[in-house]
């Protein structure tokens, strides 16, 4: 069984998964964010362990890639320094896959499977 909150970076101008991107889950509780989760980017570019398995909470979440380091660590130039990524979870499901497709100067997410 894995977290109930998972992600994957993609570098797409690589074509490839990005290792290596520290990531940092957290959730807002009482108007304040906490954090909740934190991980890097194995081989595969996945993160499975954020929290421990089990159902998730409703609420707002967000998920921050440290995208800055890992163009630094390339040598490549970049507009981001960080990505954090802010959603919702309204139903107690047992799994949220938030992927982040990456490039130096431009980024997509969608809610995976």
């Amino acid at each position: 069984m894995t977290s109930p909150i998972t992600t994957h970076v993609l570098d797409l101008p690589l074509g490839k998964p990005a290792a290596g991107i520290a990531v940092v889950l957290e959730g807002e509780r009482g108007g304040s964010w906490q954090t909740l989760g934190r991980g890097t980017t194995d081989h595969d570019g996945r993160i499975r362990d954020l929290l421990k398995p089990g159902k998730i909470e409703r609420g707002a979440y967000r998920l921050t890639f440290d995208v800055g380091a890992y163009f630094k660590r390339q040598g490549v130039a970049t507009f981001y320094a960080c990505v954090p990524l802010e959603f919702v979870i309204e139903a107690e499901e047992q799994h949220y896959h938030v992927p982040l497709l990456l490039s130096p100067f431009g980024y997509s997410t969608y809610r995976g499977s």
